[in-house]
């Protein structure tokens, strides 16, 4: 582009703006409304002013570091203002001269001797033609200083008046009409600079039509990019299972209790699904406790029973243990045999449970990370269920999936995802939801604490043990570090041998050797320790009915979905249950005190997903924030639930019309899809 000043190139180099497309989405933070002027007499200090003036004197002066200073006087109806700049450049201290008119925007405060001053004002010589900085709503961008702002403005200008009329649109037509969207040229001028009338705020919190046209089309080409990989995935040839009623009688008669409404509209859901020749790729959300194991253990029978093995895959090597033992004893004296495969292949057992998976003996393999290894084969694996998927990694997954032809998969959660981060992200697998509690678990009470109200905390525990029941305790840390003085387990188990003194104590965390970590659980589940201190290791699964109060330290260090599973694991029983939650507030930053706040206030794991959106973002939840690829750029999950509904029905809707996207009149929607969209859209992709 010719003519371009090198400071404002260099601004926008500098944010990785190398090209006219990528400097125009460089959206802006906020706006200010210069359209009116005001008189300068009118102002008061802590005004935001733009005024119109003419230059009475210009003067410098040293400040006492030896720094220059530049004093402008300007002039209007006998009323005068000061502009002040310091340590200006060498072309500011040239850029004034008596008698000249100059707009003048800045705030206003009192200089010496009660006079109005602006310091580090923007200014800009009267002139003919249409001004980026004045007469006008301008933007205000991410990052550059107040005084490199008008020469990028001017640069910004020229790039939406030349060259955004040349955008190309890659919103069908047919679909723009549909939903009452501007062209993608307007939406770019409007959005850098609004029209008049349009509310700052309201530009800034990106509400206008500009950025919802702008908003849409970004979540259109997501969801077009997961309804093509989704049409992908069905056209493979997977496994139809016997999944008719009868089948679904079978699969569920092991379980030792009925099945809730929920938990049988989400069975009836996945059994649809294996039915279909197809590959099954569903999602299965429920809250903590709420019965996902059951559903996945009738899924991997419908399975067993069509002769095909099932794996199951979660996080931790107690869950897994858990895991094999809960579906052992379901399915006692049925012939159905169940082998847990270890982290090693060390040990006869371990090489005896390889071989039976391999050997096609054990028709259901329970494992963590261990079933990926290389080692570990099936012999016709048929079903994939995935526990706390977001746990591992997508080549996990599908390394696991590799292992046998095209087996179905489910993936579990009960770290709820908000709809709209699901709809975005999972918005290949179909859902199932689990909303109901079985029956028998009982609400959980939460209490906060601060660290000066501990007694009190320790008094509530001791009243549950010498009634006959249990209590966790939760650290952030294994051992006390020097760097660090958060309260951590070792320590604690020996602080809280004296606070509950006549009951017996055990340690769990990560360091510990397996048989080691087996051991503890082993007693704590039978009753033999009454108070088990640990480390997060605990988060994720652990079923001991008994225990009714979860203490959790430093609760201000800990992420909402990780609280919310804390608490999980109490209320088991039919014993009223408590969660604890101590916090060091003096500590605690506002965004914690909101996490705190919102375990308090609701036990809805949905709903407690949703604070976690509106605090956290989808990046950190999705667990991309370190990738360096920010997955959204103008819309925002919380803000615009709405729009990401009306783009995941235009662009499903779509695929089904023309499902390679081979009409001429959307040849710009499949370049942009391949193109512009490839590189934003490669995480979403292997969600």
């Amino acid at each position: 582009m010719p003519r371009v000043h090198p400071a404002p190139r260099a601004l926008l180099e500098e944010r990785g703006r190398e090209t006219v497309e990528a400097a125009l989405e460089l959206w802006p933070r906020a706006y200010q409304d210069r359209t009116a002027l005001r008189r300068i007499s009118e102002l008061r200090v802590g005004d935001e002013a733009t005024v119109l003036g003419t230059v009475a004197h210009v003067r410098v002066q040293r400040m006492r570091n030896g720094r220059p200073l530049l004093k402008v006087g300007v002039q209007e109806g006998g009323s005068a203002l000061e502009l002040v700049f310091f340590n200006p450049p060498p072309w500011r201290l040239k850029q004034f001269a008596a008698g000249e008119s100059l707009l003048c925007s800045g705030k206003v405060t009192e200089g010496f001797g009660a006079r109005r001053q602006m310091s580090q004002p923007e200014v800009e010589k009267v002139q003919a033609g249409d001004s980026a900085n004045f007469g006008r709503i301008v933007p205000v961008y991410p990052g550059p200083a107040d005084y490199q702002h008008p020469a990028l403005r001017k640069l910004m200008k020229r790039l939406v008046d030349e060259l955004a009329p040349a955008a190309v649109d890659d919103v069908p037509a047919e679909i723009r009409a549909r939903r009452a969207l501007a062209g993608r040229a307007e939406a770019l001028r409007d959005a850098h600079f609004p029209p008049p009338g349009t509310d700052p705020l309201r530009a800034a919190e990106r509400v206008t039509p500009a950025f919802r046209r702008l908003v849409f089309e970004e979540l259109f080409f997501l969801q077009l990019a997961l309804a093509m990989r989704r049409r992908g995935v069905r056209a493979e040839a997977g496994i139809a299972f016997d999944a008719s009623p009868a089948a679904l009688a079978r699969a569920v008669e092991p379980l030792p209790f009925r099945l809730t409404g929920a938990q049988e509209r989400a069975l009836a859901e996945i059994a649809r699904d294996m039915a279909e020749p197809e590959p099954m790729n569903r999602l299965l959300q429920g809250d903590v406790g709420s019965g996902k194991t059951a559903v996945a253990f009738a899924a991997m029978m419908l399975a067993v029973r069509s002769g095909w093995q099932a794996a199951l895959m979660v996080p931790t090597e107690i869950l897994a243990e858990q895991h094999a033992r809960t579906l052992s004893r379901w399915l006692e004296g049925r012939g159905v045999e169940v082998a847990l495969v270890g982290a090693s292949a060390r040990g006869k057992a371990q090489r005896e449970a390889r071989a039976a998976v391999a050997e096609g003996r054990a028709r259901i393999a329970v494992g963590t990370h261990a079933l990926l290894e290389q080692a570990v084969g099936f012999e016709r694996l048929g079903l994939v269920v995935v526990d706390e998927q977001h746990r591992f990694g997508v080549m996990q997954r599908a390394s696991l999936i590799s292992k046998g032809r095209r087996p179905d998969v489910l993936v579990m959660t009960a770290t709820p995802i908000p709809r709209t981060l699901a709809l975005a992200f999972y918005g290949d697998l179909d859902q199932s939801k689990i909303s109901e509690l079985p029956p028998g678990r009982t609400p959980v009470t939460t209490r906060l604490f601060g660290d000066s109200q501990r007694k009190a905390a320790y008094a509530l525990a001791r009243g549950e043990l010498e009634a006959g029941r249990q209590v966790y305790v939760v650290y952030p840390l294994v051992e006390e570090s020097e760097k660090s003085d958060l309260a951590d387990a070792t320590t604690g188990a020996t602080e809280l041998a004296k606070v509950f003194p006549g009951h017996e104590i055990g340690l769990l965390h990560g360091r510990m050797k397996p048989e080691e970590k087996q051991r503890v659980m082993d007693r704590f589940r039978a009753g033999e320790l009454q108070v088990l201190v640990a480390t997060t290791v605990i988060e994720v699964g652990v079923d001991v009915p008994n225990a009714s109060v979860m203490i959790v330290e430093h609760a201000e260090r800990f992420g909402l979905s990780q609280l919310h599973q804390l608490r999980g694991r109490v209320g088991r029983g039919a014993a009223k249950s408590f969660c604890l939650l101590l916090a060091h507030f003096r500590r605690a930053g506002d965004e914690a005190r909101e996490r705190l706040r919102a375990m308090e206030e609701t036990q809805d794991g949905f709903e407690i997903a949703r604070v976690d959106l509106r605090i956290r973002g989808p990046g950190e939840l999705l667990g991309t924030r370190q990738s360096g690829q920010k997955l959204l750029d103008v819309a925002d999950l919380y803000r615009d639930e709405a729009i990401l509904e009306e783009a995941r029905e235009e662009a499903f809707g779509l695929v089904e019309r023309d499902p390679d996207l081979a009409r001429p009149e959307h040849a710009a929607a499949r370049e942009a899809l391949a193109g512009r969209w490839a590189g934003r859209l490669s995480l979403a992709q292997v969600g």
